[in-house]
């Protein structure tokens, strides 16, 4: 015997559920890419119909109770009414039968111990209920003593207790209600109006999958440029838990917001736990005794700490821890929205999964090769599309056939279709064409364009200009190359793009059956100084040289170093007209005239220095000799100081017409 038809011996003869209304068929499905449907109930109700129901999935119970809009032109709506998310749980709170009870009639009365009953003209408590081989054995407690009566078929037992009665119906209901525990039968109450009946609607929105576009796309033989034939086609699945029958289906791509609330789930906020206050606890210690004296210590000694003193000392507070294709569709677009409605009533069962066209359109189009990078060897063959219908196309992926010549009803091969706003391009690619081929070479080149003299420098503009030249052999075919060129930051074409985006910087080519060399160039400015002398010294010009090192320090004057051969390569590959030119050349010759200025010096002092040397030799062999040597020595030693004199003056001089020289040059570099 089932759980119901067991407590169905229970029920009262006045205790009856009440007639449910009849469920409100889907009329209407709008699927949307943001993974929603919008579901349309409706249909005739009378005047005297109390509710509307209709079951869902439970995991739609959130989206309804956040979405629910009812449309009644004759009447009110008094509110949304369904089962506790945990039925079986609330509908037996209280009770003394659990729903394992309702297993067999024994269980279901022994459960109801103590409850007084009636069957037939017999009245008492139930004692004791069990199964033989004649039927239900049911032992009742009456004022007089115990009664054993034998259940004969559709004999009733009646609870005598209306109310529990009525809980132990309701929880049947809950219990037949819980066997499908994936689904909710939610009832809209209405306040009828005068009108004998009226058209009710209901409108909500819930978690659907997404419907999936996918394209068949027909296209022109290559070189061409004609139209493709572009059919729409969606995937669409039917979780609903409710058949779609003869609906309106309409499918919506767009990027609205979705988002979750979980407002079926009870939710109990937590709250502090105050603990209950009593009287503080009274500690006592038992009395132990006396224990000897101990002497008192000495003075001078620090008192003397008991054992675990310190320690009791340190030991922190405790603290108190807080409590834890047919017809085609219609389509209409809006801001960022367009809505596919097919012309035709579609039907989809529940758990089903359709195939359904909903668009087939012609849009100009173009065969095209294709070159989306530099690393490649052959181009790839694609498709441009034009969307000249009145509305964005969403994306999804296309199966491209041919449509003329040997390609007729061919698979070419797959492509992606991004969404396409109306008016717009996209270029769909498809396959590799083997047939041509391309290499890529890539150079830079830098030339000085202006010159500027600066503070102890020269400042040269340079521009800088990278060159990528594609080579391709098309063979004998004929159409139009599209290459998509990586964009460099910072760097200026000297071509126009046909367009940027995403995949770089876009150009066209015009392929007429032969081998040809295609180029494209960027170019960006640079500037750099060549310094005329060393920046960090105090002084270009010192006054003088004597405390100079000759190896170390000359080298770091104007004109000391091999400067000059960078400033005459730099005015032999400046332009006759670039700027600065004609300052930059007067630099060069000042530069020069310094240099061997500088050069002449640095012979002069080198002859001084040897002379120095020379000198202290016969100063020192002077000082060593006696008698008739050391006059042949001082004849030396004054001879020697005279050359260190005219070598040191000619330094001297060598020196003052360099600083002379130099000056125009720090003049010109702006010292």
């Amino acid at each position: 015997m089932t759980a119901r038809r067991a407590f169905a011996t229970l029920l009262l003869a006045t205790t009856a559920l009440t007639a449910q209304a009849a469920e409100l068929p889907v009329r209407g499905v709008t699927l949307s890419s943001a993974g929603l449907a919008q579901i349309e109930r409706a249909g005739p109700v009378a005047a005297a119909d109390p509710a509307l129901t209709f079951r869902v999935p439970l995991a739609d119970v959130d989206d309804i109770l956040r979405s629910l809009v009812v449309a009644d032109p004759a009447g009110r709506v008094e509110g949304l009414r369904l089962p506790a998310q945990d039925l079986a749980a609330e509908a037996f709170r209280g009770l003394p039968a659990r729903p394992e009870d309702f297993a067999s009639r024994a269980t279901l009365l022994n459960a109801l111990r103590g409850q007084r009953v009636a069957v037939g003209e017999t009245e008492g408590r139930i004692a004791e209920a069990s199964e033989s081989k004649d039927g239900l054995r049911l032992t009742l407690l009456s004022a007089t003593g115990l009664r054993s009566i034998e259940l004969r078929e559709a004999q009733e037992v009646r609870l005598l207790d209306e109310a529990l009665a009525a809980r132990l119906a309701r929880a049947a209901e809950a219990l037949a209600e819980t066997r499908s525990a994936d689904t909710r039968q939610l009832s809209v109450a209405l306040r009828a109006g005068a009108a004998a009946g009226r058209e009710v609607s209901l409108t909500y929105v819930a978690g659907a999958p997404l419907w999936k576009p996918s394209w068949r796309l027909a296209v022109p033989e290559f070189g061409a440029a004609g139209e493709a034939r572009l059919m729409g086609w969606a995937v669409v699945e039917n979780h609903t838990g409710s058949d779609w029958d003869g609906i309106r289906l309409s499918l919506v791509s767009s990027e609205a917001a979705a988002f979750r609330q979980a407002l079926y789930s009870p939710v109990l906020l937590p709250r502090p736990e105050l603990p209950i206050l009593g009287s503080g606890q009274v500690e006592v210690r038992a009395d132990t005794g006396g224990r000897p004296v101990p002497p008192p210590p000495p003075v001078a000694q620090a008192p003397f700490a008991p054992p675990g003193a310190m320690a009791r000392m340190a030991a922190p507070a405790p603290v108190m821890e807080a409590a834890p294709a047919a017809a085609e569709a219609t389509a209409a677009a809006s801001l960022g929205r367009v809505a596919f409605t097919l012309a035709d009533p579609v039907t989809i069962r529940s758990g089903q999964t359709a195939n359904v066209p909903f668009l087939d359109a012609r849009l100009p189009a173009e065969r095209v090769w294709w070159v989306q990078g530099l690393g490649g060897r052959h181009p790839l063959q694609a498709v441009r599309l034009r969307n000249t219908t009145p509305h964005a196309l969403p994306g999804g992926l296309a199966t491209v056939y041919g449509s003329g010549g040997a390609e007729s009803g061919g698979f070419l091969g797959d492509a992606e279709l991004r969404g396409l706003p109306t008016g717009e391009s996209r270029i769909l690619a498809f396959a590799r064409d083997q047939g041509v081929q391309y290499s890529v070479a890539q150079r830079g080149t830098s030339v000085p364009i202006a010159v500027a003299l600066r503070r102890g420098a020269v400042q040269v503009t340079q521009q800088l200009v990278h060159t990528v030249t594609l080579a391709v052999d098309p063979g004998t075919a004929r159409g139009t190359l599209v290459l998509d060129l990586p964009a460099r930051r910072g760097e200026t074409p000297r071509f126009t793009p046909v367009a940027e985006g995403d995949f770089g910087q876009r150009v066209e080519a015009r392929l007429e059956g032969s081998p040809t060399n295609l180029e494209w160039a960027w170019q960006r400015e640079t500037t750099q100084q060549i310094p005329l002398w060393d920046t960090a010294l105090a002084e270009p010009l010192p006054p003088a040289w004597r405390d100079l090192s000759l190896d170390r320090d000359i080298a770091r004057l104007p004109g000391g170093t091999d400067r000059l051969e960078a400033l005459r390569t730099l005015l032999e590959r400046l332009p006759a007209t670039a700027p600065g030119r004609a300052e930059l050349a007067a630099l060069v010759e000042d530069f020069g005239a310094a240099r061997r200025a500088l050069d002449t010096f640095r012979t002069a002092a080198r002859a001084h220095a040897a002379d120095e040397a020379a000198l202290a030799r016969a100063r020192r062999a002077y000082e060593d000799r006696t008698g008739p040597e050391r006059e042949a020595a001082r004849t030396a030693l004054n001879a020697a100081s005279l050359a260190a004199g005219r070598s040191g003056a000619e330094a001297d001089r060598a020196w003052t017409a360099w600083r002379g020289l130099a000056q125009r040059v720090v003049t010109r570099g702006g010292g």
